[in-house]
């Protein structure tokens, strides 16, 4: 049995720098036609140069001139109407907000997002077409923190009803409602929290390597993003928000928040909508949907995969970087990447 998908996009995606970067570049690069590469770097991208140079580090890692690295600008206070028409004009149309302290590399977010500066950035996206993304959690009780959040989805899409926003790595059932009320609100879900839960953290042995930001949540947040997956829900695209940390970092005292699921995408996305019998949805999930959210061409790039075995690695490493152990290491999917 055999699954043809064309031209799949990944509007979320974490490929840090330099050796990392060239370490696990290629596992996106070989079977998607682009992805949205965060800007989350320390120093942050945040700026037109900053991102060009980047994207040159990410092709040159990618190594595959099929692959396209969309860039977004990481949004601060500076950012202004010049910054952003010139990012626009290179071909950069997403900037990205992240709460100040909410995640890994958003220490130099927005710590007021109603404050007037904000404000005056995002009416200038909002003129020049530019799409946000947005880490949308407050600094509040774990499992509340999108929650919370809410109202200020709610206020920026009713301020800026022409600017496209979407709802990054969506993760509690009760946001599921608030991407469909508001016509300029979009959302992206990922393979973790789609098919774990809370319990896959901490409910047994801690598993450091299934600690994200948002938090896994409970099975009923589990379930009702799967239903919205399987269903291939016209305001949500797959993002993987793939976020490798090194294996010391994840199983250290501080743990690093981040999951690495970039070499199993798909193959794992195959088994999830096969079990349910919704195969013939997967290809509007991973790209249709994104190619008609965020305007993205329909490429020539075709991923097939096919109904056998595939073990995921224990973990990827090199000469340049050491071990990261990716989600589901070590675990035997029924289907795979055709070579």
């Amino acid at each position: 049995m055999q699954l043809t998908l064309q031209s799949p996009y990944d509007m979320h995606l974490h490929l840090r720098d330099t050796p990392m970067l060239e370490a696990v570049a290629k596992y996106t690069a070989r079977y998607f036609s682009g992805a949205l590469v965060m800007p989350n770097l320390n120093p942050p991208v945040d700026c037109l140069d900053l991102a060009l140079a980047y994207k040159e580090r990410i092709l040159k890692a990618c190594g595959d001139s099929t692959f396209t690295p969309l860039m977004s600008l990481y949004l601060t206070e500076k950012l202004d109407r010049a910054q952003l028409k010139m990012a626009k004009e290179a071909g950069i149309q997403f900037i990205k907000l992240y709460p100040k302290g909410a995640t890994t590399g958003s220490e130099s977010g927005v710590s007021a997002i109603l404050a007037p500066k904000v404000l005056e950035v995002l009416e200038v996206a909002q003129d020049l077409g530019v799409i946000l993304s947005i880490h949308g959690e407050s600094n509040g009780f774990v499992m509340e923190r999108e929650a919370e959040f809410h109202s200020i989805f709610a206020e920026l899409a009713t301020t800026f009803p022409r600017l496209k926003i979407i709802f990054e790595h969506l993760s509690d059932h009760r946001s599921i409602a608030l991407v469909e009320k508001y016509d300029n609100l979009f959302a992206t879900l990922t393979l973790h929290h789609i098919t774990l839960s809370l319990d896959d953290v901490i409910g047994g042995a801690l598993n450091p390597h299934c600690f994200c930001k948002p938090i896994l949540k409970t099975p009923k947040d589990r379930d009702a993003l799967l239903q919205v997956a399987l269903s291939a829900h016209s305001k949500f695209s797959f993002g993987s928000d793939s976020a490798p940390h090194l294996q010391a970092n994840k199983e250290c005292a501080k743990g690093a928040a981040g999951i690495f699921s970039a070499p199993l995408l798909l193959p794992a996305l195959a088994e999830i909508f096969d079990a349910h019998h919704r195969l013939e949805n997967l290809e509007s999930f991973v790209a249709h949907n994104a190619q008609r959210i965020y305007h993205l061409p329909k490429t020539d790039k075709i991923v097939r995969l096919t109904k056998k075995s595939f073990k995921v690695a224990d973990s990827i490493g090199g000469d340049s970087i050491r071990s990261v152990v990716p989600l589901f290491a070590g675990r035997t999917f029924s289907w795979d990447y055709e070579c």
